[in-house]
């Protein structure tokens, strides 16, 4: 009898202290090394503008020229798992030689899978579709339009040729696997792009195949202030009309590196960054290209995991 008059008095006493104990706060999700020209590997809802400067050298006259790309990304968290996406490129092209110019890239719409691995790991899918309607295309192109786009796929480190084909529609399938640490972010992703004409003469080839992949290393050297680098290869898996017309256009690796800063206004979070891209080899190191990205990811309502 007195065990159970015990209990009747020390159960309510329990039950308020466990009402009353603090909960233990949820884990901080390790910071993420945005990439400069890889996807991104989070499950966010962003909105992206950056800016392309890329400067060059007609190899032939030693005269320079230069070629400016408008970049704007948006992506919404629908959940932890798919994240939609639109991109949309502008491109003014000061050339070195021939016609100058200035036009919209076929922009594109896709989707992005993300499914985690535990211990930082993640992989993901990713799936895209060009809306081919990009300036410089048809049977009768503005020679100053057509050149900008050639000029916009070298100032993207050949990373967004399928943008930038402009008589193409193209289908864009990818995989990636990342690791985000508290202090270090790794990441790797390989894509594939289906090219087929819909439109312009029939002179251009009627379907090409082309195949990007890097390799993206961040990190944090405090919570506000990060430096990530990538190294991007692309490569023609058909014989496509530039690999006919130079043999050194088969591939292309370039390399870029940058700080990036990471504060919140509001509940949003700022990541603005600057990057520095060179040319490892042939056809762009040849003319001598230097490249810089500014770079603004906004993510609303700091959706960043």
């Amino acid at each position: 009898m007195r065990r159970f008059a015990f209990a009747l008095v020390l159960t309510p006493a329990l039950a308020a202290a466990q009402a009353t104990a603090p909960v233990p706060a949820a884990a901080k999700p390790a910071p993420y090394s945005l990439p400069w020209l890889l996807r991104p590997a989070a499950p966010a809802t962003v909105v992206r503008i950056d800016q392309t400067m890329a400067f060059y050298e007609d190899p032939a006259s030693g005269r320079s020229g230069s070629t400016y790309v408008t970049g704007l990304a948006a992506t919404w968290r629908l959940s932890p798992r798919w994240v939609p996406v639109l991109r949309a490129l502008w491109v003014t092209n000061d050339a070195a030689v021939g016609p100058s110019g200035s036009g919209f890239a076929n922009p594109a719409v896709g989707v992005t899978y993300l499914h985690p691995l535990g211990k930082g790991w993640r992989w993901t899918a990713f799936g895209a579709s060009t809306i081919p309607i990009g300036a410089g295309g048809g049977d009768t192109p503005d020679p100053g339009a057509a050149a900008a786009m050639a000029a916009g796929a070298s100032a993207r480190s050949a990373m967004d040729n399928t943008l930038f084909a402009v008589n193409y529609w193209g289908l864009v399938g990818g995989l990636g696997l990342a690791r985000v640490t508290p202090a270090v972010t790794f990441q790797a992703e390989a894509t594939v792009f289906q090219l087929t004409r819909v439109r312009g003469p029939e002179t251009q080839d009627a379907s090409r195949t082309n195949f990007t992949a890097g390799v993206h290393v961040g990190h944090f050297f405090s919570p506000k202030v990060s430096v990530g680098a990538d190294l991007r290869v692309q490569r023609w898996l058909s014989d496509a009309a530039p690999v006919r017309a130079n043999p050194s256009a088969r591939s292309q690796v370039t390399f870029g590196i940058g700080p990036r800063f990471h504060f919140k206004v509001g509940r949003n979070t700022l990541r603005p960054g600057l990057s520095y891209t060179r040319a490892l080899d042939d056809p762009m190191a040849a003319r001598g290209y230097d490249i810089v990205q500014v770079d603004l990811p906004i993510a609303l309502q700091a959706a960043v995991g």
